[in-house]
């Protein structure tokens, strides 16, 4: 009897896997490289931002945003992902463009990573 149990929760187990399969990575991409899109300039908060930063360390540095948003990624509908990039937030400066953050997984507590730099000069800072 208990051979036949073995048998249907491996064959279970099978069935599932074709169904979900398992996801593992570190984050948003396999590199510490932010994308970043137009030339912020010499003088502005965006020009102290870097590579590698974080969110809080960012805020302490240039201050909070004007505003900011939250949204899931597709990863976070993939049964049994345990990587990040679940969410990102985006931090909006007036007048200086949009920062993108990366976040979510296991373990993930804290600051959220930078993976995005858009800079916009006519950046409203409101999410509309």
């Amino acid at each position: 009897m208990m051979k036949i149990k073995s048998v249907v929760f491996l064959a279970s187990l099978a069935l599932m896997a074709g169904y979900a399969p398992l996801s593992f990575s570190t984050g948003a991409g396999a590199s510490d490289e932010v994308q970043v899109i137009g030339t912020p300039a010499p003088d502005s908060k965006f020009a102290k931002v870097h590579s590698g930063m974080y969110s809080k360390e960012i805020v302490d540095l240039i201050g909070p945003p004007t505003d900011q948003k939250m949204f899931q990624t597709g990863k976070a509908f993939i049964p049994f992902h345990f990587g990040g990039d679940n969410y990102r937030t985006e931090y909006h400066y007036k007048g200086e463009g949009v920062l993108t953050f990366s976040g979510g997984g296991m373990n993930a507590t804290g600051s959220l990573k930078l993976i995005k730099v858009e800079v916009n000069p006519q950046e409203s800072g409101y999410i509309h």
